[in-house]
């Protein structure tokens, strides 16, 4: 047993290696499994959660000890994390059909002939949490013989480990816990873990975490039984109200919505439908039938044979009232002949005031209001509904699209009625919203495009009596699931009829991004619908016993408890709004919560919210970490998670840290990104961890000193850094580090040196950080520019050609960054992070537009010749006028037949009068990218092999050239 304090000022893992790329596949992996990852049953609404697998990493990264032997600890490291070679083959064998398990064996040596890489076997594997307890039972005895332990399993281990640096179990806190999926990790693996947030929503969810999900078989049992008896409930008290069922016994599943306005023009009224689409794997179609007498249109609803189709639901999607190519103009015939269109912003009364400030003359609903009234601009109808019936075959359905009928418009005013009697009970008892919506970025988005002013005005009359009746009979341990209820039951969610969605559509969740965004048509669940909602499906994960899991509703900088080590995700200037658009979950909570939350305060405390960016931004992290510095205990650390998008936050980040009296002892770069983030014009970002220790003692230097130290520093990180690599070549494992890991060596070579120094030319940091001056600011920038640039200048690439390496320091950032790109490429397709986080390290702007439009997340690569085409050249602009844009536009002549010398000709005319200086230099950029595009395979429309062809000719014909 290792003796206690034995490791209390060891160096952990984290500071010296870490698996950065193979822990990006695992990332991607988890992110791929959308809500089969184990927290989002919860509520996966709350969109900044981190992967398990990555806080599971920070937390064993952060309690193990970094012996000196780099590759033994970094195997340890893969053996715990379940990603090394044995254990991957493990994955495979259990992710593969029994008659397939062979293939497991096939891939494993097709990743070590480095035919495959570690991201293609962890695509096909299970995911490591999905193994069960037995997948870890061969791993013990080489991490006992390795550290001294005598663990048979993650808490022992845990907590051995804990004794040694700290003298006691691990005590871990999160004091930004969001969904709490840091803290649960924690506590899974071991620790005593302490989650504390502002917001009482993440408070919800982390305590979720380790109550619901973190509870015994036997409590999931016993809490799976009443999430199905409350759902039960649901349905019973519809039932008993009579407005679900027709008189043939169908149920409506989903009741689709739509608003209807009053053409100025012809006076009609007309639904405002994108599309007449109803459900694309149900093939149904809404008709509109002008009913002239009452000037508006009936709508009826049509099942299409399969045949007729996709001409059908093209038709059907062209006519549309409100069509997208349309952009935001009604348009409608009633005889088929005259086409009426008008903008909606007409119809709404869109004006500025004399401020400047967007208005509109939609009337502001009262607190009473919970369907439109007569006189209102914007009316509501119900347009169709999917009844369902049960069949003889086990649970399976019989579904119909129907148009609304007089008894579905009967059920409807029923529901009305109901509610409108019954409101001010169920607001005195707390069971809905009673909130005013307050003014804010995006809580201002209903209020202007509806005019509704409370809550409750975001739920129609059906989802106010499911909220209620949920709401009513809701316990602590369900009302995670009855808060992802309403998520999923609102004005806001979206009638998805795609095929893909199954059950001829799905009502969609509200929050599918980060805003409150409302909607022209809308689906409502009915109860039996809802209740799956409700019931959820989350398999337990047990925290193993005596791990105390606490959760504080409080703001960072009241921090109170000590703590060993925190690892924390805080929120950031471009971060999203929680504080605003969670108190669509707030409302519903905030009078009469369970008595497990009635000590958190039931309000976003938006003016306590660290948000922003600037001074009041700095100002309240400097609070939140400066109080977690005098609470850490001795040899304790801080792992800070943060999303990486501007070499700015570093300076930024910088004055934080000293003026919180820590220092910066390593960071690391995690790719998060998604293939779908990217198709929908999302940031493609990753994550950087940033190791946290105490402030060391008072240090003094002078910038020529810090310049001469940073060049040593990062020197020293990348030579470590490759040496690591250097060790692991040609073993299963493969390369550790990618280019963007050299890069993030010398963002954390100058964060560790800057915030190791308490004065700098005569200027005390710390004091300074305050509010730091210009000349402070401009020095501390200019210092990480300066590791950025020595780290550049050391990871040339490798093999330039003579006249290249002279000429490499006149080419600009765009032309670096598109030479040092494509050679990386030779080894085939990359991350498209690493373009991204290239062009960041080189200030080179613009860099999209090099990149091949079909590039993906996990597959991306820059332009050839013929598809940058022969635009793009502005003899202005860093790329349009360089001499490598000028050579590349001359390797597409060539490509499409011109002679070499009509080809120089026009190479020397691009270069504009600079011809005979850069002959040499282009000769040499010719010669690299004809070695560049040559190691790799032609592919459909991508040719390197005819791209090498092209730039050895042109490399020639310039060397013999004499202009």
């Amino acid at each position: 047993m290792i003796a206690p304090f034995s490791l209390q000022h060891a160096p952990s893992l984290m500071e010296v290696i870490f698996p950065v790329q193979r822990l990006s596949a695992e990332v991607f992996k988890e992110r791929q499994a959308v809500r089969g990852q184990t927290l989002t049953s919860l509520g996966s609404y709350w969109k900044g959660r981190k992967p398990l697998i990555l806080n599971k990493a920070c937390v064993l990264g952060t309690l193990l000890p970094a012996t000196g032997d780099d590759v033994g600890d970094l195997r340890l490291f893969e053996r715990l994390m379940g990603m090394d070679p044995q254990a991957l083959q493990a994955r495979l064998r259990a992710a593969l059909p029994r008659s397939r398990a062979p293939l497991a064996a096939e891939m494993a040596e097709r990743y070590r002939r480095g035919e495959l890489s570690y991201a293609d076997l962890v695509r096909e594997a299970k995911r490591p949490e999905e193994m069960g307890e037995g997948f870890w039972e061969g791993v013990w005895d080489e991490v006992n013989a390795r550290l001294g332990t005598e663990a048979r399993s993650f808490p022992e281990l845990v907590e051995q480990l804990g004794v040694a640096r700290y003298g006691r179990r691990p005590r871990m806190a999160d004091p930004f816990s969001g969904s709490g999926q840091i803290p649960f990790e924690a506590a899974r693996l071991g620790c005593d873990a302490r989650a504390a947030d502002l917001n009482p929503v993440a408070c919800l969810l982390s305590w979720g975490a380790f109550h619901v999900a973190g509870c015994s078989e036997a409590d999931a049992a016993r809490q799976e039984k009443a999430r199905r008896e409350l759902a039960r409930a649901l349905v019973r008290e519809m039932d008993a109200l009579g407005v679900e069922r027709d008189d043939r016994g169908w149920r409506g599943r989903a009741y689709l919505y739509c608003l209807e306005v009053r053409c100025p023009q012809s006076g009609w009224m007309v639904p405002v439908l994108p599309t007449l689409v109803i459900s694309e794997g149900h093939r149904v179609v809404a008709r509109l039938v002008p009913d002239p007498v009452r000037k508006r249109y009936d709508i009826s609803i049509e099942y299409v044979d399969a045949a007729r189709w996709p001409e059908e639901k093209k038709r059907a999607e062209a006519q549309g009232t409100l069509p997208r190519v349309g952009k935001g103009t009604l348009v409608h015939s009633p005889d088929g002949i005259t086409a009426y269109r008008t903008r909606m912003s007409t119809i709404r009364g869109d004006y500025r005031d004399e401020q400047g400030n967007n208005r509109n003359r939609l009337r502001p609903w009262e607190k009473e209001d919970i369907v439109p009234r007569p006189e209102d601009i914007l009316q509501e109808r119900l347009y169709c509904v999917q009844w369902i019936r049960e069949t003889e075959e086990a649970g399976r359905a019989e579904s119909q699209f129907r148009a609304v009928t007089e008894a579905d418009l009967e059920r409807e005013r029923r529901v009305t009625e109901y509610v409108r009697a019954h409101l001010a009970d169920w607001e005195a008892a707390g069971l809905l919203p009673d909130m005013k919506i307050e003014a804010g970025y995006n809580t201002n988005q209903p209020m202007r495009e509806r005019g509704w002013t409370h809550w409750r005005h975001l739920f129609n009359p059906r989802q106010l009596l499911a909220g209620a009746i949920l709401r009513r009979h809701m316990t602590a341990e369900t009302a995670p699931f009855v808060m992802n209820a309403l998520n999923w039951n609102a004005r806001l969610s979206v009638w998805n009829k795609a095929s893909a969605a199954g059950g001829g559509g799905i009502v969609q969740n509200v929050f599918y991004n980060q805003a409150l965004n409302t909607q022209n048509n809308y689906g409502c669940r009915g109860s039996a619908y809802l209740g799956n909602v409700v019931e959820g499906r989350m398999s337990p994960c047990p925290l193993p016993e005596g791990v105390a899991a606490e959760v504080l509703n409080r703001p960072a900088e009241q921090w109170e408890e000590e703590y060993d080590f925190c690892v924390t995700d805080p929120p950031y200037g471009d971060a999203v709004n929680y504080e605003e658009i969670y108190e669509f979950f707030i409302a519903w909570m905030r009078r009469n919560p369970p008595e497990e939350f009635r000590g958190w305060v039931w309000d976003s405390r938006r003016a306590l919210a660290v948000k922003g960016t600037g001074e009041g931004f700095r100002k309240g992290m400097v609070r939140a970490f400066r109080r977690l510095a005098e609470h850490m205990s001795s040899g304790g650390s801080i792992t800070l998670m943060f999303t990486h998008k501007s070499g700015e936050l570093w300076g930024e980040l910088a004055w934080i840290i000293w003026a919180a009296g820590l220092r910066v002892t390593a960071s690391w770069y995690v790719v998060t990104e998604t293939d779908c983030a990217l198709r929908t014009g999302a940031n493609v970002t990753g994550t950087v961890l940033l190791t946290l220790r105490r402030a060391a003692g008072e240090r003094r230097a002078w910038r020529d000193e810090l310049e001469y130290e940073l060049q040593e520093e990062v020197r020293a990180q990348v030579e470590r850094m490759n040496g690591q690599n250097s060790r692991l070549a040609g073993e299963e494992s493969g390369g550790l580090y990618q280019p963007v890991d050299f890069q993030m060596a010398a963002y954390t070579a100058a964060m560790r040196v800057l915030t190791g120094c308490d004065v700098m030319d005569g200027v005390e940091m710390r004091r300074e950080a305050e509010a730091p001056g210009v000349r402070a600011v401009a020095m501390v920038d200019a210092l990480i520019r300066y590791a950025q640039d020595v780290a550049e200048e050391l990871l040339r690439p490798a093999g330039l050609p003579a006249a290249l390496e002279c000429g490499w320091n006149m080419l600009n950032a765009a032309e670096r960054f598109y030479l040092k790109t494509a050679a990386l490429e030779r080894e085939g397709p990359q991350k498209l992070d690493m373009y991204t986080n290239m062009a960041r390290a080189l200030r080179a702007a613009g860099h999209e537009r090099l990149m091949s439009a079909e590039s993906r997340a996990n597959n991306a690569r820059l332009k050839l010749s013929d598809e940058l085409g022969s635009g793009d050249r502005d003899p202005e602009d860093e790329w349009g006028g360089s001499p490598l844009r000028a050579l590349l536009n001359a390797m597409r002549l060539l490509r499409q037949g011109e002679e070499a010398e009509q080809v120089l000709a026009a190479l020397a005319e691009d270069c504009r009068g600079r011809y005979a200086l850069l002959r040499e230099t282009l000769a040499g950029m010719a010669e690299f990218l004809a070695r560049a595009r040559g190691g790799r395979a032609d592919k459909g429309g991508f040719t390197p092999q005819k791209e090498a062809e092209c730039a050895r000719v042109l490399a020639e014909a310039l060397r013999a050239h004499r202009a």
